[in-house]
């Protein structure tokens, strides 16, 4: 395949929906009250949703096994369209290995895997743990439950000194799926970028799947990235598991690390689909954007995922890792947007996330950039972020669309949809960041269409902190939603006298002078105090918002009780229940959460 046709052959499958869908019902019901499944409250969907099972990936040529002592670069070569070559479990196969363009097409993918049998592998769906590499546990990682532990994947290592590796595609690769590999590098000390990439920056690939693999970097090394992504479109990576990818405090290489990224470079990005992986990255889990480019990568599917980072990667707790060189890695946040359009983002667990470095702890990021003014492009645009848990964090959001400060403004944020989101054990003060549910931060042209509905999140500090710079936020929404008031409640984050919200106002003022008309209605302030806007409940303490065990806001039950009596420490039914403005309950669906989470851990 020719990617320079890049732009047409993108176009005719939006128009006839190949290898993807069209406009697809929502994956989970909504409260957003939408008439369109192409739309959630706000946000539009992705339009394009990419089609990764195996039956989507026929391969109905030849079958050929690759041992140990083979070349398996010989084999990539000489394979045609329609093979699969099948790696021999348990070998390890050293070196750089790079795919190139072959005339395939959907009929006939070329699928590289182990040569283990189906019933040896976890079934397709089922997420590969490092068990089926031989590796029983890792410190610090939640358990693996495995029923056995054998080594039945094939090993696919980079152990030179170069930059990138072992994967590489070559200019136009396409139709190539892996499965059952184990992928990482080998020599110690030294600084590598990402694991799978494009053989160059302006290089192109489509169509690849990423099924049922261990990728990682080693325990005590500078490994930046796992799966890069810029400049390839109609990607799955799925039921795969991610381990240490980290950059090293004051004397590595790197300053951020992940376990997938993209979103930079001049081609198309996307879509792309990351569904039911262990991703663990010091930096970010899963990043777009923070590099230069004329393109925004757009229709990705990020679902049932656990983003986690262990904390003995943090200094002072029992167990603590750090690099070769004695220093911590640096750790960020769990999912970030400088660069993307029409993501989902739902049914995901994010769990472990502090401050100390460049960043203050906030688990989820959504800030465009025009980095270093080479990305005037860069947009957040319609995102939802749905029916997932955010645990034991500094601060959950960071939404912020700072423009002035970048060399040349980037195209902007808008049309946030988050609902349906629990925020527990926020420990701003254990942590190192603010303790905030959202940091707001805007300048001109504001921010737009933020909607905030459904939520239940206990901040130590504040709901959220604001400094807007620039001409009154539009469209903004805070609904339906359980939160502790903090102590800060609602109030400036800084910013001088320019600063919509000033220190000492009331949650009224703040919401008066800071956005165009707000909607902050139907929703219950735990410990709230002062001046708030009409239609809100006020309660004490948590025992008044009457959750089934609150338990400090750590690990409880935050589902409502329905009378005296329901649930540990229920002495009364719930004054949320029925008091939302849509007739639901006020605060998460905690049900519906329960139910779409299911199995993520």
């Amino acid at each position: 395949m020719n990617f320079g046709r890049c732009g047409v052959f993108v176009a005719l499958l939006l128009i006839f929906g190949w290898a993807g869908e069209l406009h697809p019902a929502n994956p989970l019901s909504t409260s957003q009250g939408t008439t369109s499944p192409r739309f959630d409250g706000p946000a539009e969907l992705p339009r394009v949703y990419v089609r990764s099972n195996l039956s989507d990936t026929p391969a109905p040529g030849h079958l050929r096994l690759v041992r140990e002592n083979e070349n398996l670069q010989d084999a990539i070569n000489e394979a045609k369209c329609g093979d699969t070559l099948t790696l021999q479990a348990g070998a390890t196969f050293s070196g750089l290995f790079r795919f190139p363009d072959k005339p395939c097409d959907d009929s006939h993918w070329i699928i590289v895997r182990s040569s283990a049998s189906d019933e040896a592998l976890p079934q397709e769906g089922s997420r590969a743990l490092p068990c089926y590499a031989g590796v029983a546990s890792l410190p610090g990682r939640p358990e693996f439950h495995c029923g056995a532990v054998k080594n039945v994947m094939a090993r696919i290592v980079f152990d030179a000194n170069g930059n990138s590796g072992p994967i590489l595609f070559l200019p136009g690769a396409n139709h190539y799926r892996f499965i059952g590999l184990e992928v990482t590098r080998a020599k110690p000390e030294l600084h590598m970028r990402n694991l799978v990439q494009p053989d160059k920056p302006d290089s192109t690939a489509d169509h690849l799947v990423f099924d049922r693999l261990w990728l990682h970097g080693t325990a005590q090394d500078e490994t930046k990235g796992g799966i890069h992504l810029t400049g390839t479109t109609y990607v799955a990576i799925v039921d795969s598991y991610f381990s240490d990818f980290h950059c090293i405090a004051m004397k590595g290489s790197c300053t951020d690390a992940q376990a997938i990224n993209g979103g930079g470079g001049d081609a198309p990005g996307g879509p792309y689909k990351i569904v039911n992986n262990f991703l663990e990255a010091s930096g970010e889990c899963i990043l777009f954007g923070g590099a230069p480019g004329t393109a925004t990568p757009a229709d990705i599917e990020i679902r049932r995922n656990h983003l986690f980072r262990p904390m003995t990667w943090k200094s002072g707790e029992p167990g603590f890792v750090a690099a070769y060189t004695g220093t911590p890695f640096i750790v960020k946040n769990h999912f970030e947007l400088k660069n993307a359009q029409r993501v989902l983002f739902e049914a995901n667990v994010l769990e472990n996330c502090w401050g100390g470095f460049s960043q203050a702890g906030f688990s989820i990021v959504l800030t465009p950039a025009n980095q270093g003014g080479k990305c005037p492009e860069c947009r957040v645009t319609d995102v939802t972020i749905r029916y997932s848990v955010i645990r034991h964090v500094a601060s959950a959001f960071n939404i912020a669309d700072l423009l002035k400060k970048q060399i040349t403004p980037s195209s902007g944020g808008e049309r946030y949809s988050i609902h349906d989101v629990l925020v527990d054990n926020i420990e701003g003060k254990g942590l190192a960041g603010f303790g905030n549910f959202a940091l707001i931060m805007s300048e001109a042209p504001p921010l737009k269409s933020v909607h905030i509905d459904h939520v239940t999140a206990f901040p130590q500090r504040a709901i959220f902190t604001i400094t807007n710079l620039g001409a009154k936020i539009e469209d903004f929404q805070i609904s339906n939603s359980i939160f502790a008031a903090g102590e800060r409640q609602i109030a400036s984050a800084g910013g001088g006298p320019e600063n919509c919200a000033k220190p000492g106002d009331a949650p009224s003022a703040v919401l008066n002078d800071c956005f165009a008309n707000a909607t902050f209605r139907g929703n219950l302030i735990i410990g709230g105090s002062g001046s708030w806007p009409r239609d809100n409940i006020l309660v004490k303490n948590p025992e008044g918002a009457g959750f089934r065990n609150f338990n400090g806001g750590r690990d409880g039950d935050y589902s409502l009780c329905q009378n005296k009596g329901d649930g540990n420490t229920c002495t009364r039914s719930s004054p949320a229940l029925a008091k939302g403005t849509d007739g639901r309950a006020i605060g998460a669906d905690m049900e519906g959460i329960e139910k779409a989470t299911a199995g993520v851990i």
